[in-house]
């Protein structure tokens, strides 16, 4: 094995073994993202049309270069249960981007849906290592109009609008065998139905931002941050100390 005190750049992964000590492990940004065709640091001008195209722009680069859920983001939200607030993440797929913000779809019954009902305010986080990226963005949230949420419906698999018919999501449950017999209800039910709706319990969410920022990695964690502020339709953009 390998002398800890090495390079984290130099050390293989698989050097590090079951014991490995966390708090040595951390990758070296030494340039532009490998893979994205960028030969400049992240710079303020990058924003200049606005955070949407540079956000798109970043999205579809990690997906030319085959990177698992692109579009995958962590959502944090407000839960108001107990004595006192507390933060509560998960990761759910972007799906819908314009320079309103970001949507993304769950069942309005759901632990996050719950919560953005009680505090209509979050926060995501797209991460891409691959490419030494990450983007945060942060804002109101708002429910989308029926019509989006029936339009993007229409393009999900039967099998995912069966389980969201058949899920209570964030609900406990006795075993798996009882969410396979739920499953089988729904089926079921809309057996033979070639068009199956909406649950009256399920559809959009819009994070309409007031701040986004970009993040690159370089080298001795002097990272770039860029910061897009947004009030009242006007856009300040200013660099962070990383």
């Amino acid at each position: 094995m390998r002398d800890l005190d090495n390079s984290p750049a130099d050390r293989e992964p698989a050097d590090l073994g079951p014991d490995a000590d966390l708090a040595v492990m951390r990758a070296e940004y030494s340039g532009p993202p490998f893979g994205s065709g960028e030969d400049v640091d992240l710079d303020e001008n990058w924003v200049a049309g606005g955070w949407e195209p540079l956000l798109r722009h970043w999205v579809e680069q990690a997906t030319a270069l085959g990177l698992a859920e692109p579009n995958a983001m962590v959502l944090a939200t407000v839960s108001l249960a107990g004595s006192t607030p507390r933060p509560v993440a998960r990761t759910v797929l972007c799906k819908g981007l314009s320079p309103e913000g970001v949507i993304f779809y769950t069942n309005f019954d759901s632990a996050k849906g719950t919560q953005l009902a009680a505090v209509p305010f979050a926060a995501a986080t797209f991460v891409w290592p691959a490419l030494g990226r990450q983007a945060h963005v942060r804002g109101a949230v708002e429910r989308v109009a029926d019509e989006t949420t029936e339009l993007y419906w229409r393009s999900r698999p039967r099998e995912s609008q069966l389980g969201a018919w058949a899920s209570h999501q964030s609900a406990p449950i006795a075993s798996r065998a009882e969410l396979d017999r739920l499953l089988a209800e729904a089926s079921a039910r809309f057996d033979g139905v070639e068009r199956i709706p909406v649950p009256p319990f399920w559809g959009g969410f819009l994070l309409r931002p007031d701040e986004v920022e970009f993040w690159q990695g370089r080298r001795g964690r002097l990272h770039n941050r860029i910061r897009v502020l947004v009030s009242e339709g006007k856009m300040t953009v200013d660099r962070l100390q990383p």
